[in-house]
């Protein structure tokens, strides 16, 4: 497609599991509107960009796996984000992405949101950057409930002094092992310091909130923020594989649970033991993370490693999940209603939405067999959670169809030189 209005975009992006999917899709999207696109992205990642129609560059610090699982303490927590996620790659992201914008003269920089570095080198080069967050909105905002918690909107004066105090806290204990290290690299690059690991993402052009502001709780935001759809594309691993319903008549229950590894095959094998107790056909994803031979399948389910979720969702009664935003979002846009056992990250966040909605029910993720089955057949014997489901997918669809994610990117203007 040829664009005389093409501008040149740099994304600097990282991997987190479930966020590769729609960042590369947001990619994906601009290549075919006609613009020229760079990508740095881990290794990791480089299949999926090229795929996409862009040109890939890899960030020079290898990629290492977070294994959140086996942190037990919210200090480790932060800890381990911080090294691994957020400051720890920044001053190489720093180097690689200050070359690219040299070399590429993009007119926008777009950025993961752990790509601190890659925001700091568009903000020392002069070139505006945009931030893509594939999830609920994560800043800290008046009316929405501290990320991460699986909280309800606050009520009344306690609940607004509860939301205040847990940000509060939450703020202090990322700023302690992420605030010195990243001022140091602004004051490398020639800027001024900020007072919080947060302003280095609110000094973004824009905020591009990558899901249905009807999934999201309302709040507050900041002008820069915008709700632009959510991506419903299926990743690359999951898009070509081929997959048949499991023969039978009974209600199909797709699993779906984390991309990557969370520690979670005993919860997949529990998933599978309690679906062996119900009339039903479960057809279990295992994904990438888990070989599909680790679940012991009884004889009404099937473990496959990948099918394309675009496909089964359509014929699915229900869908039991870890609560990552991706499946949540695709099953509801399907009009299908959850079970959700959440694992960490934003799933108790993403659970908590849909809950409230009255489009599906949560339980540990400890939960024994016998639990997850009585909660699958209440959801199954429920009309009221289908048509929940139906009502919020229905809005999901619209804001996907109206998105103005393009229109938002092209707002800027072209980098004269």
């Amino acid at each position: 497609m040829t664009n005389p209005n093409a501008r040149t975009y740099l994304f600097a992006l990282t991997d987190a599991g479930g966020t590769v999917p729609p960042e590369v899709g947001v990619v994906r999207r601009v290549v075919d509107r006609g613009h020229r696109v760079t990508v740095l992205a881990d290794e990791t990642m480089a299949a999926d960009v090229e795929s996409a129609g862009a040109a890939v560059r890899i960030w020079r610090r290898p990629f290492e796996e977070f294994r959140d699982w086996e942190l037990r303490t919210p200090v480790a927590l932060a800890r381990g984000m911080a090294e691994h996620m957020l400051v720890g790659p920044a001053a190489q992201q720093l180097d690689d992405a200050a070359v690219a914008i040299d070399e590429v003269r993009p007119d926008l920089v777009v950025t993961s949101g752990f790509a601190l570095g890659g925001m700091i080198a568009a903000e020392s080069r002069g070139v505006p950057f945009d931030l893509l967050m594939p999830n609920v909105y994560v800043l800290p905002a008046d009316g929405m409930p501290p990320f991460g918690a699986g909280l309800a909107p606050a009520r009344g004066p306690l609940g607004r002094a509860r939301d205040r105090a847990m940000r509060a806290g939450s703020a202090r204990l990322i700023d302690r092992y992420t605030l010195p290290e990243l001022n140091e690299l602004r004051d490398r690059a020639g800027l001024e310091p900020i007072a919080t690991l947060w302003a280095q993402m609110q000094r973004a052009r824009m905020q591009l909130i990558l899901t249905s502001a009807a999934f999201d709780f309302p709040a507050s935001l900041p002008d820069n923020a915008r709700y632009v759809g959510p991506i419903l594309d299926d990743p690359e691993w999951a898009d070509a594989a081929r997959w048949a319903p499991p023969d039978g008549d009974g209600p199909l229950v797709l699993v779906a649970m984390s991309s990557t590894f969370q520690d979670h095959v005993a919860c997949l094998q529990r998933i599978a033991d309690a679906l062996g107790e119900l009339p039903v056909r479960g057809f279990v994803t295992t994904g990438p993370a888990v070989e599909p031979g680790a679940i012991s399948a009884p004889s009404n389910v099937t473990v496959v490693a990948s099918a394309p979720h675009s496909e089964v969702l359509p014929r699915a009664d229900l869908v039991v999940t870890h609560g990552g935003h991706g499946t949540v979002i695709k099953a509801l846009a399907a009009g299908r209603p959850l079970v959700i056992l959440h694992h960490g990250r934003d799933q108790a966040d993403n659970a908590v939405r849909v809950t409230r909605r009255g489009a599906g029910v949560a339980v540990p993720r400890t939960a024994s067999s016998a639990r997850i089955a009585r909660a699958v057949a209440e959801v199954l014997g429920d009309a009221s959670y289908r048509e929940a489901a139906a009502a919020l997918g229905r809005a999901i669809v619209r804001d996907v169809a109206e998105s103005p994610l393009l229109e938002e990117l092209e707002r800027v203007p072209a980098r004269r030189e």
